[in-house]
Order: C-alpha cells, then structure tokens, then sequence
C-alpha cells in the first residue's frame, strides 16, 4: 500500500518585509507590525514543533515564515536547531537566497522551496509585484541542493497555463512542487478558493506529465472532505492542515479517513498521541533552554489533548 505522509511548516515570524502579495494573509498585516521583531517566533516554540513533528511522523515541510525578518547567521542558527532536533537535514522557503547565502545553509539543509505562486507572468506582476520569478529562477540553478516550487491555485490562473508550469518543472528539474487551494483572506481581493475539480486538475496534469515527482497538496479544516480526491489526483502527502489547533478534532478524523479512502497508509497520526515521556524526549536533546522547552511543549500537549 502507498505510503501518505503530512507535511508540517514550521513558521519563523508572522511578519513579512515584502508583505505586497494581493493573496496573502501577511499583506493584510504588515501596516499593523511597527517593529519586525516583535513578530517573530520564538526557538523554543520551534523547537517543540520539531519535537511534535518527529514523535506523531510528520514530516518538516519546509522551514518559512516573513521574509528578511532575521539576520543570515540567525536563519542558518534556526535551521541547525531544527535540522539537529528533527534529526534530517530540511527544506527551506525563505525567498530568493543567493548561492553564498545557501553555502552557509548546507550542513542542515536538503532542499530549497521557490514560491512562485503563479507561473502566468502577466498574473504574477499584478498577484506579487515584489517577488520577481526572476530571482527565484537563480537561486533554482545554484547546484547542490534538492529543488521545489509552490503554486496556490486560484489566484486567476487559466488551465491553458499548465504548458508553462510544465516547461519551468521540466526546465529546473524540480524534485517535488506543493500546491495550495486558495484560502481567501479577508482584507484581499479574493472571495473564494478553488473548485475540487479545479484544485484537482492541476494535480492530476502534473502526475500524467511528471510520474516520478513528489506532490504535496495543502489543505485546510474546510477543505478536508475532498482529500481522498486529491490523494487519487495523484498527491503523495498532505499539508498545511492546523494540526496542532485541529489535533484529534473531527475535520483531523475526517482527514485520516480520507486518507484512507484513498487506498494509502498513513503514517502520520492527527488524531493520537504517542504513549511516550515527553520529558525525555528533551532532556535527550542537544538544546539549550530545555526547561523553557518542556514548559512549551507541556502547553502544546495540553491543548492538543483536549
């Protein structure tokens, strides 16, 4: 039976410098944040992701959050932490990174994530006027490091676009790509996310053309229903579903047995948690600060019991 997998993201900041792109939620944010720092995580709360994400088989979707929030040598401290608490090497969304800026990232790092969003360049300029495809296409030629791209649809795309998606995928030799179903965000233009058949197309397009390559598909508490039809699209895992909020929640229920539906295993849980001293999972952990991180995680375990 094909294994399925979730993908957990684990977010840096809630605040982002660029803060242009008309879709999302940081756009509606930044105006309010007078001081970055303020925004941003803290290690320990990361850290405990990493710990939940290890222990309940999640997979670290990638390492992301606002970008330029946090100096290089801090970013590349966080994905050291992360990488050594997880105990894999991980991906990275965190812009357009220049290839001495990547170098630095080697040791913790596997892969770099592009979000492009669209790949209609008309599309783009008005979605992202501040993100240029551009730089995300450089920092896809640096060598050494596994590639993938994101792509939300429902930002206006048409389906004659797919030919483009495929020549950049074809063209960067991506190894995997993430799609997203539009969430409207209130305060954006938009007022409706994409139809399943819609979601689905651009799924199942990209499996005909592409058999070998990873696909993750994001979902959210609304959208769980149609996950067995994503699965079936031709998805290998699912993402951005709150897992931490929805643990053991009826929409995590109804996400597993969609999964199931599918014909998959799945090897993550949403809906149990792991007979296990928690304690000692951190005491074990080459980590400072490991009373602040119990403490964290003692919260986590808490709300997600409930």
């Amino acid at each position: 039976m094909e294994k399925c997998w979730f993908g957990r993201c684990i977010f840096i900041s809630w605040y982002c410098d660029v803060g242009t792109c008309k879709f999302c939620y940081r756009s509606t944010q930044k105006s309010r944040i007078k001081h970055a720092k303020h925004a941003r995580r803290t290690k320990e709360s990361m850290i405990v992701e990493a710990i939940l994400a290890k222990n309940l088989g999640w997979r670290i979707e990638f390492l992301t959050g606002g970008y330029k929030i946090y100096p290089i040598e801090e970013l590349v401290d966080i994905a050291k932490i992360i990488s050594k608490v997880y105990g894999e090497k991980i991906w990275l969304n965190l812009g357009a990174l220049k290839k001495e800026e990547l170098e630095l990232f080697k040791p913790y790092v596997k892969g770099v994530v592009a979000s492009i969003e669209t790949v209609n360049p008309e599309l783009h300029k008005t979605i992202c006027p501040d993100k240029n495809i551009e730089d995300y296409e450089e920092m896809l030629k640096i060598e050494g490091f596994m590639k993938s791209m994101t792509i939300v649809v429902g930002l206006g795309e048409k389906r004659e676009d797919f030919p483009l998606l495929k020549e950049f995928i074809q063209k960067y030799k991506l190894d995997r790509i993430t799609f997203y179903a539009l969430k409207p965000v209130p305060g954006t233009p938009y007022e409706e996310g994409p139809s399943t058949e819609d979601y689905c197309y651009w799924i199942s397009e990209t499996r005909k053309a592409f058999p070998e390559l990873e696909i993750i598909a994001g979902t959210t508490a609304r959208r769980v229903g149609e996950v067995s039809k994503v699965l079936e699209a031709g998805a290998n895992a699912i993402t951005k579903f709150p897992a931490t909020k929805k643990f053991n929640s009826e929409e995590a229920r109804v996400l597993e047995a969609e999964v199931a539906k599918a014909g998959r295993e799945f090897v993550s849980t949403l809906t149990k948690l792991p007979d296990i001293d928690w304690a000692k999972e951190v005491d074990k952990l080459d980590i400072e600060n490991k009373e602040e991180v119990k403490k964290k995680l003692f919260l986590y375990l808490d709300k997600m019991s409930t």
